[in-house]
């Protein structure tokens, strides 16, 4: 490969790393041709991107960039294959539905500004929880206090009983 190719490639890497917020380094090594297409097919019906990378490449492209990536620097042995994502857990739970099979295989990931190296850190990875769930339990947190004064109204006579007999007891 000429040296041109492979700067294109590294600035190419580069950018992907700053267009995505979240990426994981996955061993695919041992996926026949079918399994291979049907990864591919999951990763982009789930919005993720996944690309076989040099080793060598990733690792220039993770020194060329603003982050400390020296964590996931072990990582870069053997087949590696980069999945991009906008929502951290997602690829995690597309890699354990293959975790029967082995393969792919998690090596490292950063994933929220974190970085989780090791294949025995695929939970921790699945129980991210995305922005939108966390916006969503927050809401059902909020909501919570004011269906119960609600549901208090509704009932009516109960809460007037109540009002009177602390009224009652205040005397």
């Amino acid at each position: 490969m000429k040296k041109e190719v492979k700067d294109t490639i590294i600035v190419e890497l580069g950018e992907q790393l700053k267009n995505f917020p979240h990426f994981y380094l996955v061993d695919l090594a041992g996926l026949n041709a079918e399994k291979t297409s049907e990864l591919r097919r999951k990763c982009f019906k789930n919005e993720i991107k996944l690309l076989m990378v040099k080793n060598t490449l990733l690792h220039k492209a993770f020194e060329a960039s603003d982050i400390d990536f020296s964590p996931l620097y072990d990582c870069l042995k053997g087949n590696t294959a980069i999945m991009f994502t906008q929502t951290a857990n997602v690829p995690a739970k597309l890699i354990k539905e293959y975790k029967k099979e082995g393969i792919p295989a998690l090596k490292g990931a950063y994933a929220e500004e974190s970085f989780f190296v090791g294949a025995d850190k695929l939970e921790e990875l699945v129980a991210i929880k995305s922005k939108s769930e966390l916006i969503a339990d927050v809401v059902a947190l909020l909501q919570s206090p004011i269906k119960n004064v609600v549901s208090g109204l509704n009932a009516g006579g109960k809460i007037h009983g109540l009002l009177d007999a602390i009224a009652e007891r205040n005397k």
